[in-house]
């Protein structure tokens, strides 16, 4: 039986490309990135993994947000949950937090945003990016 690494994440992203460059950049943090692109995958390896964070799209939540996030928490009760978004609206930001994500980052800005984020989550606090604000 294998052991998983003490600081692993897990991606859970539909398009491989960009995947593959947060993968990079998560590469600069964690020992493990683990990817998965549909919502099975993610509470499967959630499960498995009980990774240190769980970066998911939010596309993923099919409208459903805390659904999404309750599940992930069930599985990985200590698991700290960065969300990505397309869409940048405090609202979006209301709603993330609201149903108990610790942060979350619009995809365009993931360049600047990410590992800020990935800091702060893993450092006990919330990251939401400046224009995305209540």
């Amino acid at each position: 039986m294998s052991t998983v690494p003490s600081r692993c994440v897990l991606l859970a992203e539909r398009h491989h490309g960009l995947s593959d460059g947060v993968r990079g950049l998560l590469e600069t943090t964690f020992s493990q990135v683990f990817m998965v692109g549909d919502q099975d995958s993610l509470m499967e390896g959630t499960t498995k993994l009980a990774p240190t964070l769980v970066i998911v799209d939010v596309s993923l939540a099919q409208g459903d947000i805390r659904h999404l996030l309750q599940s992930i928490r069930a599985r990985a009760p200590h698991t700290k949950v960065l969300l990505l978004s397309v869409y940048d609206e405090p609202s979006v930001t209301e709603v993330a937090f609201a149903a108990g994500a610790d942060g979350l980052v619009v995809k365009r800005s993931i360049a600047t945003d990410l590992l800020p984020a990935v800091d702060a989550v893993l450092a006990g606090g919330h990251f939401a990016a400046p224009r995305s604000r209540p």
